[in-house]
């Protein structure tokens, strides 16, 4: 279980955005401290299973995501990383990633939260033009998104990431080229460039639903995203999954690639800066999850805690004694399933296909599940490689290994590919 991650989700935010469907409360920021000791709370519970069972778990990577983990601040961000540092074992270059808001953060709180620890912040910008980012209701301009970039890098962040958003009703290609260009222009080391799903639930579903907002064009939106691409590459950056692009290292220049080991993880290329944490996912290897509504994924299980933050906080604060939780599950816990070979298999090729150069390797699988890649899915491979949507590559990594991966075609179309294997 060595190489596991961290996920640990702070669930407050200023302003919930009618497009979102994640596990966020508005208006509740008065119950931040007392949810900062819970966490801490099963950090150590966690802590303490690993040191009972004394289970070989090194952390490399820690992801504070939301709503909001900015609202947090500074002292609170050094007291959760302290209990995380005091139950695991951390590599000596953990990445240490924070997602952010840009209007929630100071030069006081950057200073603060990179003393704390946190190497890398991934800002929440979704767009560059002012009209869309009102109907998103965001709660920052570009303005102080500029403002931001530039006062993380006075605070010591040389790791960023950009979140964009496209497709977005009565969005035109024009715009979407304009806020590609302006987020360049900004020297990000990464850009997250996700398609906007109109969610059940949400104001913007149901809005669109009774004909009150235009539906998004999916043909331009997929002209939004091939140029993304286009124009990303010719910028230096490596689009290396689905939505994920990184830049080439600002010193010398190399070629990211990822690589496979022995023991069925990824060593990760000195001179990348891709994600490494979503990597985690990426690769279906495990990481251990915290907070309320957090999913995660180790010694077999795939678990989720308790939505409500109330509920959350009683559950830690005020656990049964009598209810044995085996590793990774918590007082917090309310959903948990075993997890099955068809199902890891499955669900290794749905994370794995979306590495758009990785792709699937034949030896990596053959490792971890005992059986070649054609043995188990030879109908589902030999259909998506003839209708164009999968391709066989000699892998650039492991040269004795054949990789399958999308085509450009089979990115537009991924869903059709990832049902195959469902």
């Amino acid at each position: 279980m060595n190489n596991t991650s961290i996920y640990l989700h702070i669930p407050f935010c200023k302003h919930r955005c009618a497009y979102c469907d994640f596990n966020t409360y508005a208006g509740q920021e008065d119950l931040i401290p007392e949810y900062v000791n819970a966490l801490i709370k099963e950090v150590n519970f966690i802590g303490h299973q690993i040191t009972n069972y004394q289970l070989p778990v090194t952390i490399h990577t820690v992801f504070f995501g939301g709503g909001t983990p900015s609202l947090l601040s500074a002292p609170q961000f050094d007291s959760i990383l302290r209990a995380l540092r005091a139950a695991f074992t951390f590599t000596a270059d953990a990445e240490i990633s924070i997602e952010a808001n840009p209007g929630t953060i100071s030069p006081q709180k950057l200073e603060g939260i990179r003393k704390a620890g946190i190497n890398r912040i991934s800002f929440g910008v979704q767009s560059a033009n002012t009209e869309e980012l009102h109907m998103l209701e965001r709660i920052h301009d570009f303005f102080t998104v500029i403002e931001a970039v530039s006062t993380s890098r006075k605070a010591g962040f040389d790791n960023l990431n950009l979140d964009l958003i496209y497709g977005l009703p009565e969005q035109t290609l024009s715009t979407w080229q304009t806020t590609l260009a302006r987020i360049v222009e900004l020297n990000p080391e990464h850009i997250s460039a996700y398609a906007l799903t109109l969610e059940h639930g949400t104001p913007f579903g149901r809005w669109s639903s009774k004909g009150l907002l235009p539906l998004p064009d999916p043909d331009l939106a997929a002209e939004m995203y091939e140029y993304a691409e286009e124009f990303l590459e010719s910028k230096g950056y490596v689009h290396y999954e689905i939505s994920n692009w990184a830049r080439k290292d600002k010193d010398e220049g190399e070629r990211m690639r990822d690589e496979v080991n022995a023991n069925s993880s990824f060593i990760l290329h000195p001179s990348s800066f891709v994600c490494r944490h979503n990597l985690q996912y990426w690769h279906s290897l495990p990481y251990l999850a915290f907070g309320a509504g957090a999913h995660g994924y180790a010694n077999g299980y795939r678990y989720s805690n308790a939505l409500r933050i109330k509920t959350y906080i009683e559950r830690l604060l005020h656990p049964s004694s009598f209810i044995i939780h085996p590793f990774p599950l918590s007082p917090a816990t309310v959903n948990q399933h075993k997890q099955t070979l068809q199902d890891d298999m499955s669900e290794y090729m749905l994370n794995n296909l979306r590495l758009t150069n990785a792709g699937v390797a034949e030896s990596d699988f053959r490792l971890r599940f005992g059986r070649g890649l054609l043995d188990v899915y030879p109908k589902e491979i030999e259909e998506l490689i003839r209708n164009g949507l999968l391709e066989l590559k000699t892998s650039e990594v492991l040269e004795t290994s054949e990789v399958y991966r999308l085509t450009k075609r089979g990115r537009l179309l991924g869903n059709q590919v990832f049902v195959k294997f469902v």
